[in-house]
C-alpha cells in the first residue's frame, strides 16, 4: 500500500476518534463541555505530536527503537523538581499554585539539565551517544532516589499531590499553557525541519553517516537539544508518559514498513494521537475516570515492550 494512503488512513482514524471523544454523551450545555473537550483533544496533539517526534528522532540518533528520551532521566527530573517544590514550600505559595510559573520552571530545568549533560559529554573528542545514555540513567536513578526520600519526609496530603502529579492528567489543563506551548512548538518544528533530511541517513549509522560526508556531531548535538526541549514541554504540560513514545514510534515502523522519516513522522504523530484520544475514551466511557490515561498507556506499552524485547530475541 502506498505511504500516503497508510498516512491518509491513520490520519482518518484519528480524526474520527476526536469526534467520538467530543461528541459522544455531549450534555445539552454543550457551550460549557464543549470548550473544555477541545481544549483535550489540543493537548493530545500537542502532547502526542512532540513525544511521538521527539521518540523517532531519539531512536534514530541512537539507532535502537526500544529506547525512549526518558532513559537519560527528563522524567524522574520532572518529579524531582514537583517534589522539590513541595518539600520545600508546601502547597500554599505562589510556586506551587501557579501552573505557569511550575510550567516554566519545569521547561527550564529540564532543558538546562539536559543541555549541561550533552555539553559534558559532547566537549571532548571520544565520547559517544551511548556514553550519555549511561550517564542519563545515572542521573534518572539518581533523581528517583532523591525524590523518594522526600516524599517519606512531607506531610501525607502533599504526598497526595506529588502522587496526582506522577500521572499524567489531560483534564486540568491550562487555555495559557495551551498557546504558550504552541508558540514555543512551531518555533521547535521550523528550527528541526532542516535536519529532518538527514535523519535517513543518520539512521545507517555513524561510520556511514561521516563516510557520506554529514557533520555528525554538529547535527546530533542539534537533534537531542530538540528532543529535549519536545519531552520537557510535554511533561510539564501533562505529566509524565513513560510508555508512549515507545508504543507509537514502533507501531508506525511496522505499519510504514520504510526507512523514510518523511513517512514515519507523520504516522507515528498520528498513531500517537489516536492512543491518546482512544485510552482517554476509555477512562471516562469504560473505566468511569477511576483510572488515568498514563496508566491504561503504561500498562499496554509494558506488555508492547516485552513484545519488542522476546521479538529481539528470536531475532539473534
Amino acid at each position: 500500500m502506498n505511504p500516503k494512503l497508510k498516512i491518509g488512513i491513520l490520519a482518518a482514524a484519528a480524526l474520527v476518534l476526536i469526534a467520538a471523544f467530543v461528541f459522544i454523551d455531549l450534555p445539552h450545555t454543550w457551550h460549557y463541555a464543549l470548550p473544555r473537550r477541545l481544549k483535550k483533544v489540543a493537548a493530545f496533539i500537542l502532547t502526542g505530536g512532540s513525544i511521538a517526534f521527539a521518540t523517532v528522532i531519539f531512536q534514530t540518533v541512537t539507532n535502537n527503537k526500544i529506547l525512549t528520551p526518558g532513559i537519560i532521566g527528563l522524567d524522574s527530573l520532572y518529579m524531582l523538581i514537583q517534589t522539590t517544590i513541595i518539600f520545600a514550600f508546601g502547597s500554599v505559595p505562589l510556586i506551587s499554585t501557579s501552573k505557569e510559573l511550575n510550567f516554566l520552571l519545569s521547561v527550564g530545568m529540564m532543558v538546562l539539565f539536559a543541555g549541561l549533560l550533552y555539553k559534558l559529554i559532547f566537549h571532548k573528542d571520544g565520547r559517544g551517544i551511548y556514553v550519555l545514555l549511561l550517564i542519563g540513567l545515572v542521573f534518572g536513578t539518581l533523581f528517583n532516589s532523591l525524590s523518594t526520600f522526600m516524599e517519606v519526609l512531607i506531610d501525607p496530603n502533599e504526598f497526595a499531590k506529588i502522587q496526582d502529579k506522577s500521572f499524567a492528567s489531560f483534564s486540568n489543563v491550562n487555555t495559557e499553557l495551551l498557546w504558550l506551548s504552541v508558540f514555543v512548538l512551531v518555533l521547535v518544528f521550523a528550527y528541526a525541519w532542516r535536519f529532518i533530511k538527514y535523519l535517513d541517513v543518520l539512521s545507517l549509522g555513524r561510520e556511514h553517516a561521516i563516510n557520506l560526508g554529514l557533520p555528525y556531531s554538529y547535527i546530533i548535538k542539534r537533534l537531542l537539544i530538540i528532543v529535549a526541549i519536545l519531552i520537557s514541554i510535554s511533561t510539564a504540560l501533562v505529566g509524565p508518559i513513560t510508555f508512549l513514545g515507545l508504543i507509537v514510534a514502533n507501531v508506525a515502523y511496522q505499519v510504514m514498513k520504510t526507512y523514510q522519516h518523511r513517512y514515519i513522522i507523520p504516522a507515528s504523530i498520528c498513531v500517537s494521537v489516536i492512543a491518546l484520544a482512544g485510552c482517554q475514551l476509555l477512562a471516562e466511557r469504560v473505566f468511569d475516570l477511576s483510572t488515568t490515561v498514563s496508566v491504561i498507556i503504561n500498562f499496554i506499552g509494558g506488555v508492547y515492550f516485552l513484545y519488542l524485547l522476546l521479538r529481539e530475541n528470536k531475532s539473534w
